[in-house]
């Protein structure tokens, strides 16, 4: 609906405006407003003739830019790293060759402490959500954040807040369908028979009421932004307490109605997965190995008790098992990932590497390439050591058995060449930079 387009565009936008740092007063006095030789504010202050030496230094660094600008390689910082990852490839190809070692030597993940284990290959599994910032934590705490925004903007739009609130902030799904239909209910009976006042009232100690409305989180906002009020009633010799909705009401129906069909087309907002991107030495992914906790479904204890068992029982029975047997076997092993860990090597030895729900597509992980990439448009394949080229893009993780951890190897495509292009470049500057701020 153009209500909820409108009320996300407004608050990434004020999301974007927190971003652009400490604003400034234009009221104030053209005196106190700081110079600058590029700023409007003020009056140009007079330049003073710059010095025989001053001229000098301008000349050797005009050019050095005109020299620069001719160069077309890349700085001396990505030309250290390079050189750095070449000198790095023999000791991965001794780490990978240990790796292999280790899997054949043990039975199932790893139990991993992060105390004990500081070189992990990611230290735990982040989310952000777009709508309230670039934050980056936890799920629950990203989740707490959601909540608070939205309880923030009651205020500002009661109807929609509260429509994404019940949405959002109850886990229950089968409750939170029956709390719409029911408050649906209430809606169209006042519409349906704007006469009736029975239909205007809804007493609060009713079954009904308790049980569908009263536990999920949002339902008062939300009745309240329809037009009801709360109010003590005679009820059976006594007094009990009502939301009515006031006859005066009665002649905006139409906003009532459109109140129902956003509470029925509002959809939840989620924490997103963080990629957690980092560019690794090849050195760095060698030692960078183990997953933590959060990756798995299991606790320790329980994939210790899981592996021990499954091993008895192989060295009970080794009787032959069909494929179907296997697959279902192997994808029960599947289920204990939560997440998995992509690594991507480019043939200059640089890896990048990200964070994925083992329930998200393949395509997911070319877009998350892609988006690194210099040259973005041209076609490329990520293949496995052994296995070949992955091209079921529309297959999640778990189906294609990417999980936990998998590393891919990238190469353009041989059939779309371009003359003009450099092949041996391949990931954006901003991505390089990534390795420049952990040194």
């Amino acid at each position: 609906m153009d209500a909820f387009k409108k009320f996300f565009e407004k608050k990434k936008a004020d999301a974007k405006f927190k971003l652009a740092g400490q604003g400034r007063s234009l009221s104030r006095d053209a005196a106190q407003q700081p110079r600058s030789s590029h700023s409007g504010y003020g009056m140009p202050q007079p330049r003073a003739t710059p010095t025989q030496g001053a001229r000098q230094a301008g000349a050797a660094a005009l050019a050095r830019i005109e020299n620069s600008s001719k160069n077309t390689e890349v700085d001396w910082s990505m030309k250290a790293i390079k050189s750095q990852a070449r000198r790095e490839m023999e000791a991965e190809r001794t780490a990978m060759e240990q790796m292999k070692l280790n899997e054949q030597l043990q039975v199932g993940p790893r139990e991993v402490h992060l105390e004990g284990a500081p070189m992990l290959a990611v230290r735990g599994v982040y989310f952000h959500c777009p709508l309230i910032g670039p934050e980056v934590a936890s799920y629950d705490e990203i989740k707490k954040q959601i909540r608070d925004f939205l309880y923030s903007q009651i205020e500002e739009d009661r109807a929609i807040s509260s429509c994404i609130i019940i949405h959002t902030c109850n886990k229950n799904k089968e409750k939170i369908k029956l709390c719409i239909e029911t408050l649906c209910k209430y809606i169209e009976n006042i519409v349906s028979n704007p006469t009736e006042e029975k239909f205007r009232k809804i007493r609060i100690s009713n079954k009904a009421y308790q049980e569908r409305i009263d536990p999920i989180e949002g339902t008062k906002e939300f009745l309240e932004a329809a037009g009801f009020t709360m109010q003590e009633l005679p009820f059976n010799d006594t007094t009990d307490t009502f939301w009515v909705f006031p006859e005066e009401n009665l002649d905006d129906l139409n906003a009532l109605e459109q109140l129902r069909d956003a509470l029925v087309s509002a959809e939840p907002i989620r924490p997103q997965l963080d990629r957690s991107m980092s560019v690794l030495l090849p050195a760095e992914a060698a030692t960078h190995m183990e997953l933590p906790s959060e990756f798995f479904n299991m606790t320790a204890d329980e994939l210790k008790k899981e592996m021990q068992t499954r091993a008895d029982a192989v060295e009970r029975s080794q009787v032959m098992m069909t494929k179907a047997m296997r697959e279902r076997m192997e994808m029960r092993e599947m289920r204990k990932y939560r997440f998995s860990l992509i690594r991507v090597r480019f043939p200059d030895s640089l890896i990048l590497q990200g964070t994925f729900n083992v329930h998200e597509k393949f395509e997911e992980v070319l877009k998350f390439v892609r988006e690194n990439l210099v040259n973005d448009w041209r076609p490329f394949f990520l293949t496995i050591s052994g296995g070949g080229k992955v091209t079921e893009g529309d297959q999640n993780l778990v189906e294609l058995r990417l999980v936990p951890a998998i590393v891919f190897n990238f190469e353009w495509d041989p059939d779309v060449q371009d003359p003009n292009l450099d092949d041996n470049v391949y990931l954006k500057p901003e991505t390089l930079m990534l390795l420049q701020e952990k040194a």
